[in-house]
């Protein structure tokens, strides 16, 4: 075991107090000590630092791992993004501390929504990510629809006696099942179907009409070890 006198703990025990997460429980020092602040701080470096969310980098590993049990179990599997209707006017309206609030505010929606199975991430500045996991064809409208409604029902504080509404826009695609894909590939349709919820008037969610039965020549590649070019019938 390393010895915590050489060791420069300040900083971490200072970041872990700024993010108002638990400081590790024991006796500084020992080993179940150190195991534990390293554990919180894994745990911080995963998560949106304004919502509590998974940032970006955990949720697209988290992509990269789904995609590939997809196609090696044939379970089904939903993505889902999710866009803040007109998020400027918000910011320019009433400023970015509101705007904050109003993030923060989708995002616990968010959560309150999914399954613990599931990962919702926080992707871009008022753009979200959702990953379910065995989530049957069936069931995808119904799932965002369910988000789409708490986020729209949801009187959101931004003030002394201030309360804002917002809406928001999901697309969604499920994974190609049994087949091999990419993350991208997939993350592409998803948001295809973002920018048609966005262009046919915002606050509605568009899913592909069936799963993906179509491979398109890129995963055939993936699947034959050919270029995406190549002749295959």
């Amino acid at each position: 075991m390393p010895d915590p006198g050489v060791l420069n703990l300040d900083r971490a025990l200072q970041l872990l107090r700024q993010t108002g997460q638990e400081l590790p429980q024991g006796l500084p020092g020992s080993g179940a000590w150190l195991q534990s602040l390293v554990d919180k701080l894994c745990d911080l470096s995963s998560r949106d630092a304004l919502t509590g969310l998974a940032n970006r980098r955990t949720f697209e590993s988290a992509l990269n791992r789904e995609i590939d049990r997809v196609a090696r179990s044939g379970e089904p599997a939903l993505l889902l993004y999710l866009d803040i209707d007109h998020f400027k006017r918000v910011n320019d309206s009433h400023g970015h501390s509101c705007g904050d609030a109003v993030i923060k505010a989708v995002a616990q929606a968010i959560g309150e929504s999914v399954r613990p199975m599931d990962l919702a991430a926080r992707i871009g500045g008022e753009e979200f990510a959702i990953i379910l996991p065995n989530c049957p064809p069936a069931f995808g409208q119904t799932v965002a629809e369910r988000v789409r409604l708490r986020i729209e029902s949801r009187a959101i504080d931004v003030g002394p006696s201030q309360r804002l509404g917002v809406t928001v826009s999901i697309g969604g695609a499920f994974a190609p099942q049994w087949v091999r894909s990419s993350a991208s590939l997939w993350a592409e349709r998803a948001d295809l179907q973002l920018y048609r919820a966005k262009s046919e008037g915002r606050n509605r969610t568009c899913l592909e009409p069936t799963p993906v039965s179509l491979v398109s020549a890129e995963e055939k590649g993936l699947l034959f070890g050919s270029s995406p070019s190549g002749d295959i019938a």
